[in-house]
């Protein structure tokens, strides 16, 4: 996306979390992005701003940096800045921004020493503070994250470019620990419907009314050909998009789908065909009809055979489509620590 935006006019940049491969081989300036400032991992700590296995990361570009500050809040500030930055220039821009809020560690920027001892702890099981926070501290990370997307939407209305800017909020995975995902069961890394389900916002003021909801099932992919769309950019011809351009089917009824969903953890599965669900967690299989049942209560497998069998069968030629899973694959980089151990990594 920030490649085919670039290509088309856009100044680009990727503001917070990137955690899609390391350098040499990976980064955002390798992917389109003009400029980063942020942290590659998965997760950092919000004061001293390393990772794991410990290591320090935050970065301005490709080069480490050193800054004092809550992270919430330095991203905040950079993000305000490369907005005013990019404003001032005669060509559009497209901004990623991914704050690491409410994510592990649990730290909100006004705590007192306890929670900051995170900062100077060797062991690096300390970063994913397994008996730490409290709904407390939850709530003061929100609220930081809430102070400045507050910011950003001002400065959109300070510079007068707020009607022409598409702003979206969303999560890249359902809640964990603290989180709310009520009526929802399950959470992050659960393909149940609370760890999958994501909040989707979206404000245009020059486009769409303020208000209207959507009952349109939609994606992560979905932001591809969407903001192309709206950019007047066409899709990569040598790679189509999985995704549907959101902007674009709006109108009711809602367009039927069918969606994928796979994680190594318990060997998961999942498809969705209109509103059933097929489900695999640990061999145990279900069929859910989420359109009367979004809490995943109701197994249906045995009174609908036709239909997960269906379902079942989709799941399996799409599989067939798909790199095969790698046992040994994990996302954090916890090999040759401790943590390999704690999470049975080999």
């Amino acid at each position: 996306m920030p490649s085919l935006l670039r290509d088309a006019g856009y100044r680009t940049a990727l503001i917070g979390k990137w955690h899609l491969g390391s350098l040499p081989d990976y980064g955002p300036l390798k992917s389109g992005y003009d400029t980063f400032f942020g942290f590659r991992g998965g997760g950092v700590d919000y004061f001293s701003h390393r990772g794991l296995p410990g290591n320090p990361d935050l970065w301005d570009g490709d080069h480490p940096v050193e800054q004092s500050g809550y992270l919430t809040d330095l991203l905040g500030n950079r993000t305000v800045s490369t907005i005013e930055e990019f404003a001032g220039s005669e060509q559009p821009f497209f901004i990623s921004l991914h704050f690491s809020a409410p994510h592990w560690p649990w730290e909100d920027g006004r705590s007192d020493a306890e929670s900051r001892r995170l900062s100077s702890i060797d062991d690096p099981l300390a970063l994913v503070h397994f008996d730490g926070g409290s709904m407390a501290t939850y709530a003061a990370m929100v609220r930081s994250m809430d102070d400045q997307v507050g910011r950003v939407l001002e400065t959109l209305d300070r510079l007068g470019i707020a009607d022409e800017t598409i702003v979206v909020f969303t999560s890249d995975n359902g809640g964990e620990r603290f989180s709310d995902t009520w009526p929802f069961t399950g959470v992050k890394t659960e393909l149940l419907e609370g760890g999958i389900r994501v909040p989707a916002l979206v404000r245009w003021p020059g486009k769409i009314a303020a208000g209207v909801d959507c009952d349109q099932v939609a994606m992560s992919m979905d932001w591809l050909p969407t903001f192309l769309g709206a950019a007047g950019v066409s899709c990569a011809e040598d790679y189509p998009t999985d995704g549907i351009d959101l902007f674009a089917n709006l109108s009711d009824p809602p367009i039927r789908r069918t969606l994928f969903w796979r994680y190594q953890h318990l060997l998961q599965e999942a498809c969705r065909d209109g509103d059933l669900k097929y489900l695999k967690i640990d061999g145990n299989e279900f069929l859910f009809d989420l359109s009367q049942d979004p809490r995943e209560r109701a197994n249906l497998n045995h009174r609908q055979p036709e239909e997960f069998a269906q379902l079942k069968q989709l799941y399996a030629d799409w599989e067939a489509t798909m790199l095969p899973r790698d046992p040994e694959a994990f996302t954090h980089g916890f090999e040759g620590s401790n943590l390999a151990d704690h999470f049975g990594v080999k």
